[in-house]
C-alpha cells in the first residue's frame, strides 16, 4: 500500500499517459467482462441439447416402423434391413441454435431377434431411452395381442439389466410424476419447438397431486412409452369391404387406451401415406426426451386423428367411447368382435392373345394327324342311332348314292336309304317330264300308283316325309307309312 500511496505523487510523464489508477480500474472492467462471458457460456453450456438419447421402435413385422422412423428422419428411399436397424433424426433447438442427433432403433418383428435390444437399451442408457410402439391398423384385429406381446419383451428386457433399486425406482417416480402434473395446453401453439426452463431443484411442497386412478401405470417401466398406430388410412378400406363401423373404431381405440393407462403411454394414430399427424410424432419424441415446450391438446374427435398425451386419460374419459356402441357391450371379448375377416381368392385375369390364323390351322392339322376322325358308319339297327333321333350324313357324295340305290323292303329301310330313294325319285320324275306319252317309264306309273295329282305335289310330299322322320320313332305310323310309299316307287 505505500508503494501505491507514493506512485500517486509521482507526477505524470509528459504525453498523455493514463494513470496508475485509471490502468488498474481498466484491469477491473476487463476482469468483469471477462467474468461476465465466462459465466454466460457456462450457462450455455448447461443448456446445450444432451446426446445419446435413444429411440426404441417394436411392433409387428409390416406395421410401417422403419418407414415412420425414414420419414422423421427425411428420407424418401430407403433399404429396409434385418435384425435390428439403425437410424437417427436431427433435434434443432433455435433458442439456443444448436442441434443433436436422436437414435432410433427399430427392432425386426421376428422374436427371434429379441435378443438384440441389449445394444439399443443397456443399463447406462434406460434413462435416456424412450419406448414406441406400432400398431397396424390395417389389421386392427392383431393390435391388442400385438401390444400385449412387445410391451412382455421389452419389459422382460429392461428387468434383465439389473437397475440399482433406487436408481429404478427414482425412475418410477418421474414417471408419475409426469403423469399427474400433466397440464392441459392452451389453444395457441408455438411454431416451432422451444426448450423450457431447466427443472428446478427445490420441490414444491405446497403443490397437490391427485392420486393415480384405477388400472394407471401399473406397468411401470420407468421409461416414457408411446403408442403409435400406423396406417390409420387403411380405416375408411374397412368401412367399405368389412363393414366397419364407428363402434368397431371406438371399441378398438377403447382397448387401446386401456393398455395405454397400465403403462403410461400417449397416444397416436398416423399415416404415412396421408403424411397425418408424422409432424406430432416428432414434437412429442423430443418433448419427452429432451424437455422441448409442448403444446398440443388431446384430440378425440377424428376416428382416424387421436391423440392422447400421457397423463390426460383415465377411465371416466373412455367411458364417453361406450356410449355410443348400439350391438357391442363393454365386457366383449376383443377377439370375438374384432375378427380377421375371411380371405377372398382374387381371380387374376390373364390377357390371351389370338393366334395367327396359319399357326392355328397349323396346330389343328397336327392334331388331326394325330388323332384322325372315327369313320363314320352305316348302321343297319335304328337302335343305333344318336340320342337325339336326327340321321346320320352319309360318307358318299350324292351322286353315288343315285347311283348306287337299290330297291329295299320296309324292315330294313334305314334313314341313308330314303336319302336316296329321294334323290332316285327326283330322278326319275325328271326323267318322265321328258318321255313320250306310251307309259314306258317307271316314274310315270309310280306317280299313278301313288294317286298323286301331279308330279310337284308328290315332291313335296317326298320332303314332308323326311323332315318329320328326324322326329319321329322308326316305329311310328307316319315312318311305316313313308316306308311303304318309297317301296311301291321302288
Amino acid at each position: 500500500m505505500a508503494a501505491v500511496g507514493r506512485a500517486s505523487t509521482v507526477a505524470a510523464p509528459p504525453g498523455n499517459y493514463p494513470s496508475v489508477e485509471h490502468q488498474r480500474a481498466e484491469e477491473d472492467d476487463g476482469q468483469n467482462l471477462w467474468s461476465s462471458i465466462l459465466s454466460e457460456v457456462t450457462t450455455r453450456s448447461g443448456s446445450k441439447l444432451p446426446t445419446g438419447k435413444n429411440v426404441l421402435v417394436l411392433g409387428e413385422t409390416g406395421a410401417g416402423k422403419t418407414t415412420l422412423m425414414a420419414k422423421l428422419q427425411g428420407v424418401e428411399d430407403y433399404m429396409k434391413g434385418k435384425g435390428l436397424e439403425y437410424m437417427y433424426f436431427n433435434v434443432l433447438d433455435e433458442d439456443i441454435d444448436d442441434h443433436t442427433r436422436c437414435n432410433a432403433w427399430v427392432l425386426d418383428g421376428d422374436l427371434y431377434h429379441k435378443g438384440l435390444q441389449k445394444f439399443a437399451v443397456s443399463q447406462d442408457n434406460l434413462a435416456d431411452s424412450m419406448i414406441v410402439l406400432v400398431v397396424d391398423m390395417s389389421r386392427p384385429w392383431l393390435a391388442v395381442d400385438s401390444l400385449q406381446k412387445w410391451a412382455s419383451v421389452i419389459r422382460e428386457h429392461i428387468d434383465k439389466l439389473r437397475i440399482v433399486p433406487e436408481t429404478r425406482r427414482e425412475m418410477e417416480q418421474t414417471l408419475i410424476r409426469h403423469f399427474q402434473e400433466y397440464t392441459e395446453p392452451g389453444p395457441a401453439g408455438t411454431a416451432s419447438p422451444h426448450r423450457r426452463a431447466p427443472p428446478s431443484s427445490e420441490t414444491d411442497d405446497d403443490g397437490v397431486v391427485l392420486p393415480l386412478g384405477d388400472n394407471t401405470l401399473t406397468h411401470n417401466l420407468g421409461v416414457p412409452m408411446m403408442v403409435v398406430c400406423t396406417k390409420c388410412d387403411a380405416i375408411s378400406t374397412l368401412e367399405k369391404e368389412h363393414d366397419y363401423r364407428d363402434e368397431h373404431f371406438d371399441f378398438i381405440q377403447s382397448h387401446i387406451r386401456h393398455f395405454c393407462l397400465q403403462y403410461g403411454a400417449a397416444l397416436l394414430y398416423t399415416s404415412v401415406k396421408e403424411d397425418k399427424n408424422l409432424d406430432l410424432l416428432y414434437k412429442y419424441i423430443i418433448h419427452r426426451l429432451y424437455g422441448f415446450l409442448f403444446d398440443v391438446p388431446a384430440q378425440v374427435v377424428e376416428k382416424d386423428s387421436v391423440f392422447i398425451p400421457s397423463g390426460w386419460d383415465n377411465e371416466k374419459k373412455i367411458a364417453i367411447l361406450y356410449e355410443n356402441f348400439q350391438t357391442l357391450k363393454i365386457n366383449d371379448n376383443f377377439e370375438d368382435i374384432i375378427v380377421k375377416p375371411p380371405l377372398r381368392k382374387l381371380v387374376q385375369e390373364k390377357d390371351l392373345g389370338a393366334e395367327e390364323d396359319q399357326v392355328f390351322l397349323a396346330k389343328l392339322q397336327t392334331l388331326l394327324t394325330k388323332n384322325p376322325p372315327a369313320a363314320a358308319g352305316r348302321p343297319t339297327d335304328p337302335s343305333n342311332r344318336g340320342a337325339s333321333g336326327s340321321p346320320r350324313a352319309s360318307n358318299r357324295s350324292a351322286t353315288a348314292n343315285v347311283n348306287s340305290v337299290m330297291p329295299m323292303h320296309s324292315g330294313g329301310q334305314t334313314s341313308e336309304g330314303v336319302l336316296a330313294n329321294f334323290f332316285n325319285s327326283l330322278l326319275s320324275k325328271k326323267q318322265g317330264a321328258g318321255a313320250n306319252e306310251n307309259g314306258n317309264n317307271s316314274a310315270g306309273t309310280t306317280l299313278k300308283k301313288s294317286g298323286s295329282k301331279s308330279g310337284l305335289s308328290d315332291q313335296q310330299a317326298e320332303l314332308d316325309g323326311m323332315g318329320n322322320q328326324s322326329d319321329q320313332d322308326p316305329s311310328s305310323p307316319t315312318s311305316t307309312n313313308m316306308t311303304h310309299m318309297e317301296a311301291e316307287d321302288s
